[in-house]
Formats: C-alpha cells, sequence, structure tokens
C-alpha cells in the first residue's frame, strides 16, 4: 500500500494546519459566560467555560442531528443543545436526551473534546489526527512561562493566508524598507549576509554582517506549539528592558482569513517592569499596532497565489527554509495516517461514540 502522500494532500493540510500541536484559538476575553463558536484549522469549535471557569473547547455539532451546541443552553457543567435538548457535558459525554430518555446516545461520548489550556492571555487548544488523540507536550517560551518577562499580547484578524504571516516573520529584511519610518526600525544597513542555524527546537535566520541594529534575526521554534520569535533594538526613549521582543502564532481561520497573535515582550522585573508597562500602553503600543498596520496592508494585498510565480534570492532563505520545514512536517504526519489507513483530518470522522 503506498504511504506518499499526493501534493494535494499535502497542501490539503498544510492549508489547515498541521495537526499534533497546540494551536492559540483566540483571546481569553472572547470566552466569558456564553459559548462562543469559531472556526479554526478547518474545524468548527465552541468555546465556553464551566461552572469553575475553566475553558471547554469541542466540535460545535450536537451528536443528534449537528446542531451548532454554540447556541445552546449553558447548564454549568454541560451544554443543552437549543433543538432538542441534549445536553453534553465538558468532557464530550452526552448525559442526557430528554425526548427519548434511556435511548443507545445517552453515555457516549459523542463530541470530540480538545485538550484546552489558557496562556498569558490566550486559549490553546491541542489538535491531533486520527492516531495522535492525547496531547503532546508543550514547552511555551520563556518570554510567555517566565516571571521575568512581561508580555502583552495583541491579536488581529487578517485576510490572508496565514502561512504569509509566517513568511512574513522569517523574513528579517522587510523591515529595513517596508518598516523603514518606524522608530526602532529606520537604521541599518538594506544590504546583509545571512546563515541558517539549527537550533534545539527549529533554527534561526540571522545576518552575519549586523547585529542589535534592526530586525537582524528570526527564530523558528516548535516545542509543542509553532512560533516565531526575534527581538527588535528599542532606542533610550523606549524605557529599560533591553531589546523588544516578539513571540508569533497564527493559526488558520480559513483559506483566506488567519488569527494572528503577537505578544511584545521584554525583561523586566520590579520598577522597570511598571516603567515598560506605563510606556507601553501609554506610547509604544500605538506604534507598535503602525508597524502591524504596514504588514497587515501588504500580507492582505498579495495574491493568494503569488507563492506560485516567485523569483528567492539571499535574503530569502529563511522563507525557503520554514515552508521546507511545515512541508516535511505534513508529509511525515501523512505518511502515518496512510500506513495506518488512518482518516485524513479534513475527512468526515465517524459518528456517535467515537470520541476522537
Amino acid at each position: 500500500m503506498p504511504t506518499d502522500p499526493t501534493d494535494q494532500e499535502i497542501e490539503t493540510l498544510l492549508r489547515m494546519g498541521l495537526r499534533n500541536r497546540w494551536h492559540p484559538l483566540c483571546p481569553s476575553h472572547f470566552v466569558t459566560d456564553r459559548p462562543v463558536s469559531l472556526y479554526r484549522l478547518g474545524l468548527k469549535l465552541v468555546l465556553w467555560r464551566d461552572a469553575s471557569g475553566t475553558v471547554c473547547v469541542q466540535d460545535d455539532h450536537c451528536p443528534h442531528r449537528g446542531a451548532p451546541l454554540s447556541l445552546g443552553r449553558h447548564l454549568g457543567d454541560r451544554l443543552a443543545c437549543a433543538y432538542h435538548g441534549v445536553e453534553v457535558s465538558t468532557t464530550g459525554k452526552v448525559l442526557s436526551v430528554p425526548g427519548s430518555p434511556g435511548c443507545r446516545l445517552e453515555g457516549q461520548m459523542a463530541v470530540r473534546t480538545y485538550p484546552a489550556r489558557e496562556l498569558k492571555g490566550a486559549i490553546f487548544a491541542y489538535v491531533g489526527d486520527s492516531l495522535h488523540p492525547e496531547p503532546c507536550a508543550f514547552e511555551p517560551p520563556e518570554q510567555l512561562a517566565s516571571d521575568e518577562y512581561e508580555a502583552f499580547l495583541c491579536y488581529a484578524e487578517w485576510r490572508t493566508a496565514y502561512r504569509y504571516l509566517i513568511d512574513n516573520n522569517l523574513d528579517p529584511m522587510h523591515g529595513s524598507f517596508l518598516h523603514r519610518q518606524s522608530h526602532s526600525m529606520a537604521v541599518g544597513d538594506v544590504r546583509a549576509n545571512f546563515q541558517v542555524r539549527d537550533t534545539a527546537s527549529g533554527f534561526r535566520f540571522e545576518k552575519v554582517t549586523q547585529r542589535d541594529v534592526n530586525f537582524d534575526w528570526s527564530e523558528w521554534c516548535d516545542t509543542g506549539a509553532l512560533y516565531a520569535r526575534l527581538e527588535i533594538p528599542y532606542p533610550r526613549s523606549g524605557g529599560p528592558g533591553g531589546n523588544f521582543g516578539i513571540i508569533f502564532m497564527s493559526t488558520p481561520i480559513s483559506d483566506t482569513l488567519c488569527a494572528n497573535f503577537f505578544w511584545r515582550n521584554r525583561r523586566v522585573q520590579g520598577w522597570e517592569r511598571d516603567t515598560w508597562r506605563f510606556l507601553y500602553r501609554n506610547r509604544l503600543e500605538a506604534r507598535h499596532w503602525q508597524v502591524l498596520e504596514q504588514d497587515r496592508a501588504m500580507l492582505e494585498a498579495v495574491e493568494p497565489d503569488a507563492n506560485q510565480n516567485e523569483c528567492f534570492y539571499d535574503h530569502d532563505v529563511g522563507v525557503a527554509r520554514v515552508r521546507r520545514w511545515m512541508r516535511e512536517r505534513a508529509i511525515e504526519q501523512l505518511r502515518a495516517l496512510n500506513a495506518a489507513g488512518a482518516r485524513k483530518p479534513w475527512e468526515r470522522r465517524a459518528a456517535a461514540g467515537v470520541s476522537t
């Protein structure tokens, strides 16, 4: 039995988003006292909080007739579908079928439920394929996990493919051109020599002729979640804390819409943390959004198939490398599914009674 996936299968998985990783879905404040329906990673999901405030992420489909659970009643430890009252727990178990007590649907683990967690103002879920339903380990970047850093989440949905955002963050040279009017990227050479250096969790694409002057390096990381990490030097007017860091993640909503997470961070404690927070909220945040707006306007104007007609040069090695990395991971996942005769992420899952 052939196990190599077709180019179409590889592209389909990459458009949907790689599986067997933790993905950010939305800012935490999106989910309060009512269920919220979101499209992410080729899935329609319902996000809600139980009576203790713990977030729950599930398929937004009642196992009875497919009605959206997000339109149902919140009963504290369960959702009751508005269509026929079927009650589903936080684990995906059908607790009650009011219209037909004792029917075979009751007691079934019939709604796929995704492991979820919250981190630095965002809700994450583990999305595995049919061979990997249990969550992998997730080691967050220290900029989001350590008390030594202060980080602010900037969230934006852009009308472009999420992979263009990944390309953009693995392209340090665009800062010297697109963002040349920025207070933090107005200096530095527009020509540079680069190298790619492997790291424990991915690789770093960096200038060898310039450091700590502009957007001089970017690192691609896989630590159970996929993200780019970079730093931009700050002038003294930017306050204490050294270089200004960004942790970037992007999650596909559709082929032409993506959810983007930018955690702006600095290594600060004590009075320096207070100073950084004040400067960020009162002066720097607006400037950062101006830079993001430049990226958004550019990437939303790029044609969806523009990456099919490109002419790379040396500055684009980081983009080429991350694209190859993503394709290799997609092939690995699809080969394993083909070898096991398992369903692909885009294939319809089994009906009630199957929990993954």
